[in-house]
């Protein structure tokens, strides 16, 4: 019996448009969204990554009973050593070279300024290669060094080559090629800092260098450090060319031994490639828990470490497993 004209209908009377009643909001599962594309990326990338494990694990041309073999080597160790003696060194007189380039960048003396400009663009436009073999000759133009009045008489002089040895050569060529990388690594990270914190500073009267020290610094060390050790991570890699001063380092080592045992060629560089591989490693773990140390006060909660990472995600695993039993 249909209604007469005018009457209104009222919607608790209406009749339901299904038979199955509703769950409570609270009790009815969310169904992810469904990403078909993701999930074939994915498989696609795990298929070639078994492929490539597959070909490293079987290939005989990669000799892994040689590899083994020659890993742990004293003569390998050795040139690991000066490796990391040499990178030390450069990274230490680096950074301070750099932090002092930085400051002399950002002074208001134009003497300064001009020459922290001209020394970076210099050093950043040369090879690595050719500043430790100009280094290398260096003693074939100027056979002593002597400090005095220019142009008057010298108060000393030593021989350059007694004290110019291959560790002194490296070190100094790695050393002057990270300051000029570093100086604009520590001028960009300083320059980060908002001018309010320099403000508030200068209005407490807190004198320059306590300002740049306890103030400036600890919060421009949160960009400067990511960046300083992508430089040392190449600082590590490029201890390499030292072998082209005849200072025999990890990569001159397995160079020597690859000379002397030709069909060893190829596991002695996959020696040098893991060796390589666990120091540019551990600085990236060293990275990643100083940046943690610097992100408080900045951030809201501090980054995971990877410890916690996977009890999260072992805890997220055994309720998800549990949900699917329920079910």
């Amino acid at each position: 019996m249909s209604e007469p004209p005018g009457t209104a209908v009222s919607v608790t009377d209406a009749p339901p448009l299904t038979d199955t009643p509703s769950k409570p909001l609270a009790a009815q599962r969310v169904q992810p969204l469904r990403r078909p594309g993701r999930w074939i990326a994915t498989a696609v990338v795990v298929v070639l990554a078994a492929q490539f494990v597959h070909g490293l694990v079987t290939n005989p041309f990669y000799q892994w009973d040689r590899f083994g073999y020659w890993f742990l080597r004293p003569t390998v160790l050795d040139g690991l050593l000066i490796t990391l003696e040499v990178a030390a060194y450069s990274a230490v007189l680096g950074l301070v070279g750099g932090v002092l380039l930085a400051l002399a960048r950002l002074s208001k003396s134009p003497v300064l300024r001009a020459v922290s400009w001209t020394y970076v663009w210099a050093l950043r436009s040369i090879p690595l290669i050719v500043v430790l073999l100009f280094l290398y000759n260096f003693s074939a133009l100027y056979k002593t060094l002597s400090l005095g009045v220019p142009f008057g008489p010298a108060f000393f002089s030593f021989d350059e080559s007694r004290l110019a040895t291959d560790m002194v050569i490296a070190v100094i060529g790695l050393s002057l090629n990270e300051a000029a990388y570093a100086a604009e690594v520590v001028r960009g990270g300083i320059l980060s800092v908002d001018q309010g914190q320099h403000e508030a500073a200068a209005a407490l009267g807190l004198p320059k260098g306590y300002q740049f020290r306890k103030i400036v610094f600890p919060q421009a060390l949160r960009s400067i450090v990511p960046n300083y050790v992508n430089q040392l991570i190449g600082l590590i890699k490029g201890t390499s060319l030292v072998f082209y001063v005849s200072l025999l380092d990890l990569f001159g080592t397995v160079q020597s031994m690859g000379s002397t045992y030709p069909g060893d060629i190829v596991p002695l560089l996959l020696v040098a490639t893991v060796w390589y591989l666990i120091l540019t490693s551990a600085v990236s773990v060293v990275q990643f828990y100083v940046e943690r140390h610097y992100a408080r006060g900045a951030t809201r909660s501090l980054p995971p470490t990877p410890l916690q990472k996977l009890r999260t995600g072992l805890t997220e695993l055994r309720a998800r497993i549990r949900r699917e039993a329920a079910v």
